[in-house]
């Protein structure tokens, strides 16, 4: 589709400085490298007003003697220029690592920056090794501070200079997340974006891999606060409007929670919806809707508990007296069996008692038989015989009648010792049916316990089923009446989150003069860098800040996304060498990614940059840029260039070593 051609030939990038500014508000004028107080210099880098060039040769730009390659990385470029925020109020210059490495080769090493703020120079000295001295002095000299050991200041005076002079409280207090943290970190972070960020995102400023531990919302995930401070520092938000995005933000919040809420009642409330269908009986029947529905339930439950006091309730008297019976039968048929138990063992004892009794009848009766005819116990012969001859060996003769009385009394001894036996087994049989009757009693009784703790324990069971049907009626009668009050609170919730959304809207539309002007100047420079057919617009829209590039149509190559990110921060340093912003006219850009961009691209970028110190009748700005790309021939000398770094040997790196 053809585009429409426009009326007026599109205006040109035009700069307005304020009346009386003479030069950069803020502007680094040194940055120094010792390799300890009063010791070696490493690094004595002066940087002007306007265009700064740090270039690393890379490829066949710088061949050595030797007809070796230069290494453009590793350098020193992005230490350069971490440096220079380091000495800006950032808290740390590296990563840990390299940090470690610096402190091992420098462990009394320290760097130093004139910086100017409003014509005035601050002497800055920071460690790089375990050195705990910072020191930032107004109208200071850095040779001496830097050759001195005087009192440590810390880095908060410049700091807080910058940020009263140029951020002013009003709009710190906007950029910022907590009222004791300062804003100057967060501008700083946009103004000179890490590396590692590669120009992908207008709101990318620090990676977690740079280890600057920038504040929040300078870092993290997060690029709705980085979005409101960038706006803060572009004068493009008011108190009122934070005020009420705070509000909206809050209102979200409530909205997303009373949602999960609202939700989770729903579920609940339909699972004990379908629950009490199937257990009222209702399962597969049209049943009403709301609130003849909560009467159908409440009736079928209570018909429920009705049917459940009416079975019988098990009386407890007649359950103790059952327990009695069947604990007396259960006592009765243990003393049986105890009875049992000792006659089984006493019988075979007294039987084995007759036994040794009854063995004893020989003996007595022969002795019995013996006195009535005695033999001489000495010789063996007839009594009468022995006394007929003399003999006079033996005289003691056997009592006939207490032999017989013996064997008498030991016969009486048995017959009592049958009888014995007999009664202790005539009461073991009697016992039998006993016994049996004793554990048929204790069946019964028993039973009679079972019968009655089961009738009661079945009308229990039915009056807690009961119970619980009509608990959960109310229950689901409770959750219908808080669904419907917290769909309610979320439809007035809602209605609410619109109204501050319009509220927001009617910001953002009057804040439409600032981008307005960011739009002009963006899109000015997107024609001097690419072409004259080219445009680009900056929109804020809902929570997102958009940039296009229409070439022949809208492109979102990475080479335009770093080319948008580019363009944008060259728009916002002109609108602050204009005083549109609470900004400095301050960028430093690391590595651009020129292999995305184009080599004409990057060339245009450095001859931009020298044409907006020419087009006013002061410098009012300092742009800092590194890169491993040939600058064009004419800026690559002095004045623009201002240092040319090499990866190899390790002399040529900015550190004057390899580290």
């Amino acid at each position: 589709m053809p585009q429409q051609h426009e009326i007026f030939a599109p205006p040109k990038l035009s700069l307005t400085v304020p009346a009386g500014l003479n030069g950069p508000r803020l502007w680094v004028r040194r940055l120094a490298i010792w390799e300890a107080p009063g010791g070696q210099k490493i690094r004595d880098v002066e940087l002007r007003q306007g265009l700064n060039i740090v270039w690393s040769p890379d490829g066949f730009d710088d061949i050595s003697a030797g007809g070796v390659r230069a290494i453009g990385h590793g350098s020193g470029k992005t230490l350069f220029c971490r440096l220079l925020r380091y000495c800006l109020g950032e808290q740390r210059f590296a990563d840990e690592t390299q940090r470690e490495r610096i402190a091992l080769a420098f462990p009394n090493g320290i760097v130093g920056a004139e910086v100017v703020l409003d014509n005035v120079c601050w002497a800055v000295v920071r460690p790089l090794g375990i050195r705990r001295r910072h020191v930032a002095i107004a109208d200071g000299n850095l040779d001496e501070i830097a050759a001195g050991d005087g009192a440590t200041t810390s880095i908060d005076p410049l700091v807080e200079a910058i940020e009263e002079a140029i951020v002013t409280p009003g709009v710190a207090a906007l950029a910022r997340l907590q009222p004791d943290q300062k804003a100057w970190p967060i501008a700083l972070a946009w103004l000179t974006r890490d590396q590692e960020c590669r120009f992908d995102d207008v709101l990318d400023w620090r990676s977690p891999a740079s280890g600057s531990d920038a504040p929040l919302p300078a870092s993290g995930r997060e690029t709705g606060p980085r979005r409101e401070a960038l706006r803060a520092f572009l004068l493009a938000i008011t108190e009122e409007e934070q005020q009420t995005r705070r509000q909206e933000e809050a209102l979200r919040t409530e909205v997303a929670t009373t949602e999960r809420e609202a939700s989770y009642l729903d579920w609940d409330r339909g699972r004990r919806h379908d629950r009490l269908i199937d257990q009222l009986g209702f399962a597969g029947q049209t049943v009403p809707e709301m609130p003849l529905l909560l009467e159908l339930f409440r009736k079928a439950a209570d018909e429920r508990l009705a049917a459940a006091a009416q079975l019988p309730i098990g009386d407890t008297a007649e359950l103790g007296q059952a327990r009695k019976g069947s604990q007396e039968a259960r006592e009765e048929l243990w003393r049986t069996d105890e009875e049992r138990i000792r006659l089984e063992a006493q019988i075979p004892a007294e039987k084995h008692v007759l036994t040794l009794l009854s063995s004893e009848i020989p003996s007595l009766s022969a002795a019995a038989e013996n006195a009535a005819s005695q033999v001489c116990p000495i010789c063996e012969v007839p009594i009468d015989k022995a006394l007929a001859e003399e003999c006079g060996l033996s005289h003691k003769l056997h009592n006939e009648t207490e032999c017989r009385a013996r064997l008498a009394a030991k016969r009486q001894e048995i017959g009592d010792q049958n009888q014995k036996i007999d009664g202790l087994e005539a009461r073991l049989k009697a016992l039998q049916p006993a016994a049996a009757i004793a554990r048929q009693r204790v069946e019964q009784a028993e039973k009679r316990v079972k019968a009655i703790e089961s009738a009661r324990d079945t009308r229990a069971s039915a009056w807690q089923a009961a119970t619980r049907l009509r608990e959960g009626v109310e229950r689901f009668s409770e959750l219908s009446t808080e669904r419907d009050e917290v769909q309610k609170r979320l439809r007035n919730l809602e209605d609410r989150l619109t109204k501050e959304r319009e509220r927001l809207a009617a910001f953002r539309d009057k804040q439409g003069l600032t981008f307005g002007r960011i739009t002009e100047k963006f899109s000015a420079i997107i024609r001097r860098l690419v072409n004259e057919n080219a445009k680009g617009a900056v929109t804020l829209s809902g929570d997102r800040l958009q940039l296009t590039v229409d070439i022949d149509g809208d492109r979102r190559t990475a080479a335009i996304e770093s080319l948008k990110v580019l363009a944008f921060d060259l728009a916002c340093l002109c609108l602050s060498i204009e005083g549109a912003t609470r900004l400095p006219a301050f960028l430093v850009h690391d590595s651009p990614r020129e292999a995305d961009l184009g080599l004409s691209i990057y060339d245009e970028l450095f001859r931009l940059m020298r044409e907006l110190e020419e087009m006013t009748g002061t410098t009012a700005f300092q742009y800092i840029v590194t890169t491993t790309t040939r600058p064009p021939d004419d800026l690559r000398c002095d004045p623009c260039l201002r240092l040319t770094l090499k990866g190899a040997p390790g002399p040529e790196r900015l550190m004057a070593r390899d580290l």
